[in-house]
């Protein structure tokens, strides 16, 4: 009997994944201390596997103590798929260069925890022997020399496992780690090409597969038309009265309605794109208003609601952004709020209250949204087909980071600005589409003349479950440029930043 393939976007992305947690010590001390240090290092491990903020197991692997076992563990956590990254902490005092060919070996994310077993000193009772023992004040600095030393790139996180802000920490990590994974071997569906003439949506597939390991590789879209043309009227019905439950339908697209059969052609789009998305194992996909085939209308809902299960995407043929939609998703999954593609549009520029309406033509994700969205038809006005059906919400406020990824030639950049959804300033019952506003960090002159500086895109994944330190650890494993715009940024510094960038980046490629 064939087994049917599962959608790669509907488990928990953190199911089956771990993190390996090693300790440096050295048998300079005897036993007796070793085996203070393993309990010790078991303990933490304990308290951090049991911590909800950290949503992936963490594993006590091993105490290590020379560089043939150094080495061995990054081997082994290099061949393990179910290892999304590695967290050492030096107990005692380890001395680094037996950590040199492991650190230089090891290929999966890695956090240099910098705590210690105990959280208040014992004052009275400190002897030579505690002093030996808890030296993680001192073996830690070794161990970070020799990292720094070999460009490893790494997280630092310090403090007691007690403390929450620690663990807040570590799980960000863990989730930036695990989006890694998700994208190493993510293949991206893309029907159409990019948008004719646009720059920013272009970019080196090739060069993505190197360095993201994503595949990114494109179907004619009237394979999908034909998949459309497959689709039964159960399947249909299914799927409209899924609509029904969940959403305010307007009236004539509901059954009986002059425009039903809108909804049952989106509908049909809808099942159709999630079994070729699920048959060849795709985590992501694009499309383009301008390579419709035989479609009857641009997918909007359809679109929606597959964000909505977690695939990444990203409109005109924007593989790029779909690629971090789908990072997005997998770092914020189980969390409050979503991601999705977004759009800069347009601006309010009244003095003190400046802000920015994002929006796309039909695709922006419900998870950014508690309310009950809209169903409705309307007119696109580009594309040449029949009026799409879409869902209409308005982002709910909160705090919120937009990312944009551009190809510079020999390096792609991450260009964030961490903002504040806010609501409108006052109805918009013209406008047919879902849509966010927002004031950006520092100010919105500062952040728009730092964007278009930066050369950042006009799609963005935007993110309300997780923020700047998410992608700030995203960019650190992936080795990738970030421009972070927040409330620290200035146009000098920027710029200055920038300058910098380009030189490192271009000497750390080597000739």
């Amino acid at each position: 009997m064939t087994v049917p393939p599962t959608n790669p976007t509907s488990a928990d992305p953190f199911s089956g994944r771990e993190i390996w947690f090693v300790t440096g010590s050295q048998h300079l001390y005897g036993p007796e201390t070793l085996e203070e240090v393993a309990a010790n290092s078991r303990e933490i491990v304990a308290q951090l596997d049991a911590a909800g903020e950290i949503p992936v197991r963490v594993v006590f692997k091993e105490l290590l103590t020379d560089t043939e076992a150094i080495r061995a563990i990054a081997n082994e956590a290099n061949a393990n798929d179910a290892v999304v990254g590695v967290i050492a902490w030096m107990h005692t005092f380890s001395p680094a260069k037996m950590w040199i060919t492991g650190l230089d070996a090891l290929r999966k994310p890695f956090l240099h925890l910098h705590t210690q077993a105990n959280v208040e000193l014992p004052w009275a009772e400190i002897d030579m022997d505690f002093m030996n023992t808890n030296q993680a004040a001192h073996g830690d600095r070794e161990f970070a020399y020799i990292a720094t030393r070999l460009g490893a790139p790494r997280k630092t996180v310090v403090g007691h496992v007690s403390s929450a802000d620690v663990r807040e920490s570590i799980g960000t990590w863990a989730r930036a780690a695990t989006a890694w994974a998700h994208v190493r071997g993510l293949r991206l569906a893309r029907f159409g090409d990019n948008m004719r003439f646009v720059a920013v949506t272009e970019g080196d597939k090739t060069e993505a597969e190197r360095v993201l390991g994503v595949q990114v590789n494109t179907w004619g879209v009237n394979e999908l038309a034909a998949r459309v043309a497959e689709v039964t009227d159960a399947e249909v019905d299914a799927l409209v009265a899924e609509y029904l439950d969940a959403y305010d339908v307007a009236e004539e697209l509901r059954p009986g309605g002059e425009r039903h059969q809108s909804l049952r052609d989106g509908a049909a789009i809808e099942a159709a794109l999630r079994a070729f998305l699920v048959e060849g194992g795709f985590s992501a996909f694009t499309t383009s208003f301008e390579d419709l085939g035989e479609l009857k209308q641009l997918p909007g809902l359809a679109v929606q609601r597959l964000m909505a299960e977690g695939y990444g995407f990203g409109a005109e043929g924007d593989w790029k952004t779909a690629i971090l939609i789908r990072a997005a998703k997998v770092m914020g999954h189980g969390l409050p709020g979503g991601a999705s593609l977004m759009e800069d549009y347009t601006y309010e520029l009244s003095e003190g209250r400046q802000k920015i309406l994002g929006a796309h033509m039909l695709e922006v994700c419900p998870s950014l949204t508690t309310s009950r969205p809209r169903l409705e038809v309307h007119a696109l006005g580009i594309g040449g087909k029949e009026d799409p059906v879409r869902l209409v919400f308005d982002t709910d406020p909160g705090a919120a980071i937009v990312v944009a990824m551009s190809d510079l030639r020999e390096r792609f950049r991450l260009v964030a600005n961490v903002v504040e959804v806010v609501p409108p300033d006052a109805e918009l019952p013209n406008l047919p589409v879902a849509r966010a506003v927002w004031v950006p960090e520092p100010s919105f002159k500062v952040s728009a003349e730092a964007w278009l500086t930066a050369g950042g895109a006009h799609h963005t994944v935007m993110s309300t479950a997780v923020g700047a330190e998410a992608f700030t650890d995203f960019a650190e494993i992936a080795r990738m440029e970030l421009v972070l715009i927040d409330a620290d940024t200035t146009i000098r510094g920027l710029k200055n930043e920038l300058r910098w960038n380009q030189a490192y980046y271009r000497l750390a490629q080597g000739f």
